[in-house]
């Protein structure tokens, strides 16, 4: 089983209805899907944040980052 997690939850998160864990039966399900994650956020988020997905052992963890 592989994860996606989000760290970090903002307002626009939580506003987008999108869950903060999901679990996928493949790694390329989950790359999949924190991709099309990172690119709904770049284009519809306030553009207060910066994003950042991290691999680890096939687990997938997008980090929500402030604009500083």
């Amino acid at each position: 089983m592989y994860k996606v997690r989000i760290e970090n939850v903002c307002s626009c998160f939580v506003k987008s209805a999108m869950a903060e864990s999901l679990d996928f039966d493949t790694q390329e399900e989950a790359k999949e899907k924190a991709e099309k994650m990172i690119g709904i956020m770049k284009s519809d988020f306030c553009q207060k944040h910066d994003f950042a997905i991290s691999e680890t052992f096939g687990d997938y963890t997008i980090y929500i980052k402030s604009r500083i």
